[in-house]
C-alpha cells in the first residue's frame, strides 16, 4: 500500500528534509533531492511505521474495551451478591 500525502503535508515534509540537510549535514539540497528522500522514506520506512501505529492503536482500544467491560460488571456483581 502506497502512502500518499496531502499537498500541504508534502510541502511541509520537503521543507523539513531540506532544513535537516542544511543544519545537520551542512548541505543545501533542492526540491528534487528532498522529494526523492521523502519518496524513499514513504516507500521503505513508512509501511513499518504505519503498521506499528495501527498495532499500538488496536492494543489501546482492546485495553480500553477490557477496562470498560470490567467497570460495567463490577457494579452488577455487588447487586447480585446482596440478593
Amino acid at each position: 500500500m502506497a502512502i500518499t500525502l496531502k499537498p500541504e503535508a508534502h510541502a511541509r515534509f520537503i521543507a523539513s528534509i531540506k532544513r535537516f540537510f542544511a543544519e545537520t549535514l551542512d548541505e543545501d539540497i533542492g526540491e528534487l533531492k528532498a522529494s526523492l528522500v521523502l519518496d524513499f522514506v514513504l516507500e521503505e520506512i513508512g509501511p513499518t511505521l504505519y503498521n506499528r501505529a495501527v498495532a499500538d492503536a488496536q492494543a489501546k482500544i482492546q485495553d480500553a474495551a477490557l477496562e470498560l467491560d470490567s467497570a460495567c460488571y463490577e457494579a452488577d456483581l455487588g447487586y447480585w451478591n446482596r440478593r
